[in-house]
């Protein structure tokens, strides 16, 4: 997925309300730069924007490849890439909380909503500790690795690999 349509699908979700992007995309937008190829744009929405968001990827010509609701619902558009859509249920105090398979539940901490940039475009994204988070407990890819990498970088000196202060 390329940076020009990735900014298209951001443009086009505008008007509905605010998303994060996560995975891959979302580590670019913390470093503030294209680090590699994407296959799909992971997008945390607001639940209560789900409906609307699937709405304005289908004007832009995708079209809904796997569908795991309230878990994840992943688009496609032939020839362009993948959006991946996770619905967040955020508290009054701005935490969220995103369906799993199998009854699991993931957690997102009010402070994890942070902003990054792609292409010079201010976006929301997942911090590095929510990202370094959701990279655990499974046997990382060459992807992985890479995105790790970056995220150490930028973690810094003065955090543990766990994201607490040392």
């Amino acid at each position: 997925m390329e940076l020009d349509e990735v900014r298209a699908v951001l443009d086009a979700l505008v008007p509905v309300g605010p998303v994060w992007v996560a995975g891959g995309w979302g580590v670019d937008a913390l470093v503030g730069r294209v680090t590699r190829p994407h296959r799909d744009l992971d997008l945390l929405v607001r639940a209560e924007d789900e409906r609307a968001v699937l709405a304005a990827l289908d004007g832009l010509g995708y079209a809904v490849e796997t569908d795991w609701r309230p878990v994840r619902v992943e688009l496609v558009a032939p020839g362009r890439g993948w959006v991946d859509v996770h619905p967040l249920r955020f508290d009054a105090v701005g935490a969220a909380v995103q369906a799993g398979l199998d009854g699991a539940e993931f957690s997102y901490p009010a402070d994890c909503f942070v902003t990054g940039s792609l292409a010079g475009v201010e976006v929301g994204c997942l911090s590095v500790r929510r990202q370094l988070a959701f990279h655990e407990g499974y046997e990382p890819r060459a992807v992985d690795r890479h995105d790790l990498a970056l995220l150490t970088d930028l973690r810094g000196p003065d955090v543990n690999p766990g994201g607490a202060p040392r």
